[in-house]
């Protein structure tokens, strides 16, 4: 395989990644117009919000095993398949009941695409490579990101927010059927069954027993949910902070919001850029990890200090500074997993994590509609967000002293 069909179909799972992604601007942005639809409180919002993230999160305990038992290529199809006739299922929402029955569809196929993005990274790339093509990801997914505050509120004009999720849907099964065509006849390294026979993997090697029982896999997961409740704090209720501290309509919510997803891009693209260059360097791979998740973590400390200024556009410099700050961690994190983790379990650990992660982010989503609805504002929310990088560094530590490899071969 040349290197630039390798990242040509990491691209492409990336695309494929926005599209999937897409319903969570959707229903921030447009928050107002689905509360108007339906009678909705902020309460009620995020319970929708957790329902979702509920879904999810008890979904990746299946998909992680099915991505580790079919493999990167029908693992693609049954993903964006699925997750984008969810997609297009919201058009039929016309209910609370209609609309909740949607998003937990969503949510329970959304849940292929983080362990099939991570098992497909670590059958396509080295092992030093792997950061920098995680920072690649994260930035195209960015990119889109960025995009969708100016084009959902011209979308929501056009055809409405239900309108919006079923392009999304189309899109997907488009980007689908090219990353299909340029795969044709590619063997993928990724440990399946189909590629090195059920006499590998047994049974004992399908469950999650093995998973659970290491601590490592503890390490990293409970680290993942710390860190991801702030970043499902930002992705579903930033949008309602900027509406609620400066009065922002739809509209001009779109370029604080492309300045954060501008954040959340460049930091992980700096962050996997800069953890490659330093692998190269001769750092060690425990090093790396450690000093980008704490610099990461640092980043976010500060975050309080924005409810205590009055202009606008510093408020929203430091979201873009605490969204790359997430975004460096998180990197780490998914890089640590295919470092330590042999290829035939990568998809369900990170799916494990991505369990937790959801968990933590659905309770957070609850929690923070119950705070806002109650008048506390956001103070109490971002005085935990600010630490909570600090506190997952301080659990990953913990359980992981030193990170080395796993004495595997290296993706060809």
């Amino acid at each position: 395989m040349t290197p630039g069909l390798r990242w040509a179909l990491f691209g492409l799972l990336c695309v494929a990644g926005i599209f999937n992604a897409m319903d969570r601007p959707v229903i921030a942005i447009l928050k107002p117009d689905m509360m108007a639809d339906f009678g909705w409180t902020d309460a009620d919002f995020g319970n929708l919000v957790g329902v979702t993230q509920f879904s999810a999160a008890f979904a990746f305990l299946v998909t992680g095993w099915l991505v580790d038992r079919l493999g990167v290529v029908r693992s693609m199809v049954a993903g964006v398949s699925t997750w984008s006739l969810a997609a297009m299922s919201h058009g039929l929402a016309h209910t609370t009941a209609q609309a909740v029955g949607a998003r937990v569809g969503l949510g329970v196929t959304e849940a292929f695409q983080t362990p099939l993005t991570i098992k497909t990274v670590a059958a396509l790339f080295t092992p030093d490579r792997r950061s920098l093509a995680f920072g690649v990801g994260t930035a195209i997914a960015g990119i889109g990101t960025i995009s969708m505050p100016f084009l959902i509120p011209y979308l929501a004009a056009e055809v409405g927010w239900r309108g919006a999720l079923m392009i999304g849907g189309v899109g997907g099964f488009a980007t689908l059927a090219l990353w299909l065509w340029l795969a044709r006849g590619v063997r993928f390294d990724d440990g399946s069954t189909e590629q090195v026979g059920q006499d590998v993997h047994d049974e004992q090697e399908q469950r999650f027993g093995p998973i659970l029982t290491n601590l490592k896999t503890w390490g990293i997961v409970i680290a993942k949910a710390i860190s991801d409740s702030t970043w499902w704090l930002m992705t579903f209720w930033l949008p309602d902070f900027y509406r609620k501290t400066y009065d922002l309509t739809t509209s001009e919510l779109a370029v604080p919001m492309a300045i954060a997803f501008l954040g959340s891009g460049g930091g992980a693209l700096l962050a996997g850029w800069a953890s490659t260059r330093l692998l190269e360097r001769g750092w060690s791979v425990n090093r790396v990890r450690k000093t980008v998740m704490l610099v990461s973590a640092l980043l976010v400390l500060p975050l309080p200090i924005v409810l205590q200024l009055d202009a606008f556009w510093p408020v929203a410099i430091m979201m873009g500074v605490l969204m790359a700050g997430h975004q460096g961690f998180s990197l780490s994190i998914f890089s640590t997993i295919t470092d330590v983790v042999p290829a035939a379990k990568v998809g369900r650990v990170t799916a494990f994590g991505a369990f937790c992660g959801n968990m933590a982010g659905a309770g957070m989503n609850v929690i923070t509609g119950v705070v806002t609805t109650a008048g506390l504002g956001f103070m109490p929310l971002f005085l935990f967000a600010s630490v909570s990088y600090l506190l997952a560094l301080g659990w990953f530590q913990l359980f992981l002293p030193r990170i080395t490899r796993h004495d595997a071969e290296p993706a060809s």
